[in-house]
């Protein structure tokens, strides 16, 4: 079927070529499962319909393959995500702050980053700021209060989120990761902790989940 029926049918894919109309942006492509033939032919057909690029959790060996056909896909390493834009996206007013409690918590919080900045929306980071050494979040107060939405990203005990909560009146979307040891349960504790929250205006995305983040809260944003 072609795009007239909002999807083109390659027998393993279906590629949902309506997705923007109802979403505001193009079908995202998860990369795990996937063989790098397979990730091509997905590829080239968003290309082929004229939409935006965007795969996460890519590995640099499948990079590498889909760079000999697609030359100008960019990568961040960090964060794992390819992209490539049809055009030049109208940067969004709004102000989104991405936070990481922790260094090791960086790569998620980048996945969330990445995501936001190829959808249009104007992105600062502030790294490593978690509740063992707060007064590191205090010296960025003013730039916490002038953000509209806040991604918090945070593994172990994952209190980053409730705090910043309480001090800002932004919405907050919060990441737990699987950062942490064995009674985290791999980010089931982080979890359950910014589920548990007491503080209002909090919404939390599945562990690890730093595309979820930054998607719905472009949303938001926008």
């Amino acid at each position: 079927m072609g795009p007239k029926h909002g999807f083109c049918d390659f027998g393993f894919a279906k590629i949902d070529t309506d997705r923007k109309r109802r979403k505001g942006f193009a079908e995202v492509v998860y990369c795990p499962g996937k063989t790098k033939e397979h990730l091509k032919k997905i590829c080239l057909g968003l290309i082929k319909h004229k939409e935006d690029l965007l795969l996460t959790r890519l590995e640099k060996e499948n990079l590498l393959y889909l760079k000999r056909a697609i030359p100008k896909l960019k990568y961040n390493p960090t964060a794992k995500i390819a992209y490539l834009l049809q055009k030049k996206k109208q940067v969004k007013k709004g102000l989104v702050l991405v936070l990481s409690a922790g260094t090791a918590d960086i790569p998620v919080a980048e996945e969330a980053a990445i995501t936001l900045e190829v959808m249009g929306n104007r992105v600062e980071r502030v790294y490593d700021v978690g509740v063992a050494g707060v007064h590191r979040l205090f010296s960025h107060m003013e730039l916490l209060r002038k953000a509209r939405v806040i991604v918090i990203v945070a593994g172990m005990e994952a209190a980053l989120a409730s705090l910043v909560s309480g001090l800002v009146s932004a919405p907050i979307v919060a990441v737990p990761t699987s950062c942490g040891y064995g009674a985290s349960f791999g980010g089931l504790s982080s979890l359950l902790t910014m589920l548990n929250s007491c503080s209002p205006g909090i919404g939390v995305v599945n562990i690890d989940n730093g595309f979820g983040a930054g998607f719905l809260t472009s949303l938001i944003n926008n």
